[in-house]
């Protein structure tokens, strides 16, 4: 089949009729449910634009021949690695960065286990060929997914298997000749209404115990397999239009509840089967935690130039451009931004052959970024209000501009020192859509815990940094210091 056009994409959906509830009512067709039809056009817009830019986003498959999605590609060298990134920039920069699920996110991560079948040879041969099989099974089908990698927030105190109800979380409960049967439930599925299919994953973060062997799994399924629920939050997007609402009324992707009621997973379709220990070790040791990294370095700094972009146009649009704090803050986004492609040059031009032959970027200075970069999006955010300010608040809807009876007001009162008042507003509810509307409160909590907790990852980067020859070079200066006072 190789890649898909947009309207493939959509007829898919429409043909699959996976069971998804929002506002407590089952959706008939998502793809025209005014909760998730507009994300839906813009996920096929991106479908659509690999084939506008074939060069730069398709490749030639090595098992078929077709053109598939280059966001799957194996990398082999490192031009291989700045090909996937610059074809990961073009989705991003087309939404801002404001889509942190697009395809290419999974897609690096199934290539990873897919590549490295033989880590989860470890338990069972059957279970590489199943992860080598789904790799070749999603890039040929130019499949999307979601996935669930938490249990509910219940006790977080305790494990799984030590919940008041150990059956709340997603458990393996039966395992027969043909497959396995999940029950329970799982978060938190960001575009779990949208896509063809779920892969359920370890934690990247948390780690588990033999005694959560049952709660232990890894594998991908359709979303219309029976006994799936994928339960929506709100939208947020209130359909609006793209005008008062330019990034809700466009890229709201959802994130959703998956409930397992006695789902049946055949046994081909697995990776993981009730081992703590695989799963705890499947990020790291299979090297998708670097290639997954790869691509939300490229999608948050596609991220930081849109909002450098807003800032930039609203200190031209109010005349601010002279004043010494709006040119120092407008530079914190400047230097945020060259700071996320040095560690992109890094990552790349340090990249090494692993063991399983796929080129693999340096992980410090990815690990460094995303450590970082949940804190400074919380800055970002915050320069665009301060600069903003009560511009952010005064901001009229389109309806207001089309009245006969105060259109003509606000053109006028709401015009900015070079540019007409529709143009300013428009940038201004772009703005506000960023930073303070449900939408961008969203994306900032949502870029605070997008690796996990982030004050739980820097001790995980803490307790793995090689400290040992920053320790050795003050013990060797201050043997120096003792060495040339005894004298």
């Amino acid at each position: 089949m190789g890649a898909r056009t947009g309207k493939e994409y959509i007829e898919g959906l429409k043909k699959r009729k996976s069971e998804v509830w929002i506002d407590g009512k089952k959706v008939d067709d998502i793809t025209e449910h005014k909760a998730f039809k507009n994300v839906v056009k813009s996920m096929a817009n991106l479908y659509d634009l690999q084939h506008e830019k074939e060069d730069k986003m398709l490749y030639t498959s090595p098992s078929t021949g077709d053109k598939v999605g280059l966001s799957f590609i194996a990398p082999k060298t490192k031009e291989d690695l700045i090909r996937r990134r610059e074809m990961m920039m073009e989705w991003s920069r087309f939404n801002g960065g404001m889509m942190g699920r697009t395809p290419d996110y999974l897609n690096t991560s199934v290539m990873a286990f897919g590549t490295a079948s033989s880590f989860f040879a470890q338990s069972d041969p059957m279970y590489a060929k199943n992860a080598a099989d789904y790799y070749e099974y999603c890039r040929e089908n130019d499949i999307s997914l979601t996935h669930t990698l938490i249990h509910p927030q219940v006790n977080r105190s305790k494990t799984q298997a030590e919940q008041k109800d150990p059956h709340l979380s997603a458990k393996i409960t039966k395992k027969d000749n043909d497959g396995i049967y999940v029950s329970g439930c799982r978060l938190l599925a960001t575009q779990g209404g949208i896509t063809d299919e779920i892969v359920v994953f370890p934690s990247t973060l948390n780690k588990s115990s033999s005694k959560d062997d049952p709660y232990s799994m890894a594998f991908g399924i359709p979303n219309n397999t029976p006994g799936l629920k994928f339960i929506s939050r709100e939208s947020f997007d209130y359909g609006k239009g793209t005008f008062d609402h330019p990034l809700g009324a466009r890229f709201e992707e959802g994130d959703a509840i998956v409930v397992f009621d006695d789902v049946f997973v055949p046994w081909e379709r697995v990776f993981v089967c009730e081992d703590a220990s695989i799963c705890n070790r499947t990020y790291g040791e299979t090297n998708a935690v670097i290639h997954m990294a790869h691509q939300v370095i490229a999608k948050n700094t596609a991220k930081t130039e849109f909002i450098l972009g807003i800032v930039l146009s609203m200190i031209d649009a109010i005349g601010i451009e002279k004043f010494q704090h709006v040119k120092e803050k407008a530079s914190e986004i400047m230097v945020i931004l060259e700071t996320m492609k040095s560690h992109f040059f890094r990552a790349e031009h340090n990249a090494k052959m692993d063991q399983y032959g796929n080129m693999t970027p340096d992980f410090a200075p990815l690990n460094a970024a995303r450590n970082w970069y949940p804190k400074m999006y919380q800055r970002l955010v915050e320069i665009v209000k301060i600069l903003g300010a009560s511009g952010l608040m005064g901001i009229p809807t389109q309806a207001d501009f089309d009245s006969e009876e105060i259109g003509h007001l606000v053109h006028r009162y709401m015009q900015g020192a070079n540019i007409d008042g529709y143009e300013k507003i428009q940038l201004f509810r772009l703005a506000w859509d960023v930073t303070m509307s449900a939408f961008g409160s969203r994306q900032a909590l949502y870029e605070y815990y997008f690796f996990g907790d982030p004050v739980r990852m820097s001790n995980v980067y803490y307790d793995a940094y090689d400290k040992d020859p920053y320790k050795e070079m003050i013990s060797e200066f201050l043997q120096r210091t003792k060495d040339t006072a005894s004298v």
